[in-house]
């Protein structure tokens, strides 16, 4: 059988990369299940898990011999190859969240016609969401053809919505506008797309001004401002939703919107001296960390999870939809097409417009 190849980064230095070996099993031990991953997707949502990877356990997805190297999640479709579980038949396709690998090794535990999920030891006390296996035959808006779009969308998309829920579970916080930072991104333009969709918020999109034009023709930010014009906007009551930790961008929010900045939160991480990393006090609310589990986990039990399952897959196909008139989806093959695409996303030398989706096999 086959080797398995895994991309790890060291925890410490996340520009420091190394492609790992390691043997695959001749045989599986009961409740086994050998999944094969084709491609992966690479966003800046993969750098944050790295910044945040030891508050919120991401590191412990996918544990390592030595604990100075980490493997990344990352999202993507597998095909099961090897299964000792009375119920996941081999050939069988699933979507969920993978190391940055050529295959993976789990645990599974019940299965049902939806999904099934990883119960190994390494899993308990972390969010059920992400060791979830969900089973295309059963996916109703499940395409082939937008496997890696889906990669690159599903989870984000998940993301930006259950925050936007939660933004509407709390009556907005009786803000008028949601004010979103790195506006280019997938995540920010997910959030925009979900907020303009129910019609409730004016979302202003907050970019550079290399990228100020593409957002502006995206067509779902009611306004896009450069941070440098931050000082220039007209005062109302606001939330903010930022997705990189920056802390200047922070404080000038913070410092122009003062009180009317009625709530605050962090979804992504990708700057180290961001809000969570302490330092001067910000004005206004105390940014929070959005954790979509536990809105996805309060939504579950309040609708029921297949109602909640119904009302993400169908905001989802408009987003996708709308997806197919700006995202170009790049291929990446091979040891040094995955380091390459992994430092590009990690310096933000990636195109707004393109996706990066990766397989560690060469060809």
């Amino acid at each position: 059988m086959a080797a398995q190849l895994t991309l790890e980064t060291r925890r410490d230095a996340f520009d420091q990369l190394r492609v790992v070996e390691d043997s695959l099993p001749e045989s599986l031990d009961e409740g086994q299940v050998l999944l094969e991953v084709d491609r992966f997707a690479l966003t800046a949502n993969n750098i944050s898990y790295c910044y945040v990877g030891d508050l919120l356990g991401y590191w412990r997805f996918f544990p390592t011999s030595d604990e100075a190297w980490g493997r990344v999640p990352a999202m993507g479709y597998a095909t099961v190859i090897g299964s000792a579980h009375p119920d996941v038949e081999i050939g069988e396709r699933v979507w969920g969240f993978f190391p940055m690998s050529t295959h993976l090794l789990i645990n599974a535990g019940q299965a049902n016609d939806y999904n099934f999920c990883d119960v190994s030891e390494h899993r308990e006390g972390l969010a059920p969401i992400y060791a979830q296996f969900q089973r295309a035959s059963h996916n109703p808006i499940y395409e082939t053809s937008r496997e890696e779009q889906d990669s690159l969308l599903r989870g984000l998309y998940l993301t930006s919505w259950l925050c936007e829920d939660a933004l509407f579970d709390n009556d907005f916080y009786g803000a008028k506008d949601c004010l979103i930072t790195s506006a280019s991104s997938k995540t920010s333009i997910a959030l925009a797309h979900a907020v303009q969709a129910r019609g409730a918020l004016r979302s202003v999109g907050f970019t550079s001004a290399r990228n100020k034009a593409f957002c502006e023709q995206l067509g779902c930010y009611d306004s896009v401002i450069t941070y440098d014009d931050i000082g220039s906007l007209p005062v109302a009551p606001a939330v903010s939703v930022d997705m990189a930790g920056d802390k200047t961008v922070n404080m000038a929010l913070h410092s122009h919107y003062g009180d009317q900045l009625r709530y605050a939160c962090l979804i992504g991480a990708t700057h180290q001296d961001g809000p969570m990393g302490g330092g001067e006090k910000l004005p206004g609310p105390k940014p929070e960390l959005f954790f979509a589990p536990a809105q996805a986990a309060k939504r579950s039990k309040e609708w029921g999870p297949s109602e909640m399952e119904k009302r993400i897959a169908k905001s989802f196909v408009g987003f996708r939809h709308f997806a197919d008139s700006w995202l170009d989806i790049r291929h990446f093959d091979g040891d040094p097409a995955a380091q390459e695409a992994f430092l590009k996303v990690l310096r933000g030398e990636a195109s707004p417009a393109e996706g990066y989706t990766v397989s560690l096999r060469s060809g």
